[in-house]
């Protein structure tokens, strides 16, 4: 049975939030990573799910201009406030960015339902809700690592690499980082909420976790709470953000679709707002 109390709990990755919204199809950008969700749930039809349902409207919308963006819905009592926020990786255009965090909060639905906590990390963008605070709070919690198979006969490889990670997280890098070259590469970046020493810490927790646990892998990632870290050698992966050259490319159709919606809706809501003063004078 559902409990309409949520406090706050620990997150189970991938735990079995009803959201209907605009369903797009999977590309690079959004190809799913990891997810988890809160091990407390909420009732169905109470504030908290209202609430919930004002903030996910509230970051999809800020996605269509905004790369990042946080966000507090207060309540009439403490047990209603959500809070949430949205980051896109800052190589993405706005309208791959407003379609990653549309696929992202189609995902959680099924991921979470009722959950008073969740958040799902695709290729492309990140997006985290809960009941309790977790904005500006620093959090160095493995979430993923992955790691490629081992390449132990090129030493000199793995020497660039080191050099390129050892780059990477210098403290004047900001919140998103891109090294390498040749046929090694890297890239890290830290959630917006996060102050610049918060970052700086992040980072170089993930590039050293990254080379404890990955040792000589051909590729890495390591995505803590609030930051990741990821390198490839070789091709191995690729993380380039998805092309949009074309003036009809997939994510612009969406992109516009989404603005349509969110104006279609604000449209709606204008009108039954007339209509309910119209009846409400016509009633006196």
């Amino acid at each position: 049975m559902a409990t309409y109390l949520c406090k706050a709990g620990r997150f189970a990755a991938l735990v079995p939030f009803q959201f209907l919204l605009l369903i797009v199809a999977d590309s690079a950008a959004d190809s799913f990573l990891y997810g988890g969700c809160s091990q407390t749930n909420y009732t169905p039809n109470t504030p908290y799910e209202s609430n919930l349902n004002s903030l996910i409207t509230s970051l999809v919308n800020s996605a269509t201009y905004s790369s990042y963006n946080k966000f507090t819905i207060m309540g009439s009592s403490p047990q209603d406030v959500v809070y949430g926020l949205y980051q896109c990786r800052s190589d993405l255009s706005m309208p791959d960015c407003a379609t990653c965090v549309a696929r992202a909060v189609t995902r959680l639905g099924p991921l979470c339902p009722l959950a008073c906590g969740g958040s799902v990390q695709l290729e492309g963008c990140f997006v985290k809700y809960d009941n309790a605070s977790f904005i500006g709070v620093e959090d160095k919690t493995a979430a993923m690592k992955k790691c490629g198979p081992s390449d132990g006969d090129n030493a000199d490889q793995m020497g660039r690499r080191d050099a390129m990670l050892a780059a990477m997280s210098g403290g004047y890098g900001g919140p998103y980082r891109v090294r390498g070259s040749e046929d090694v590469h890297g890239m890290a970046q830290c959630v917006g909420d996060l102050t610049a020493a918060q970052c700086q810490d992040c980072v170089a927790e993930a590039i050293r976790r990254l080379k404890a646990e990955c040792g000589g892998a051909v590729f890495g990632d390591m995505f803590l709470a609030k930051c990741y870290a990821r390198y490839t050698t070789s091709g191995t992966q690729n993380y380039a953000r998805s092309n949009h050259d074309s003036p009809h490319s997939e994510s612009e159709k969406t992109f516009a679709l989404i603005i349509g919606l969110l104006a279609g809706v604000a449209l709606l809501i204008i009108f039954l707002t007339f209509l309910g003063r119209l009846f409400g004078r016509n009633g006196k």
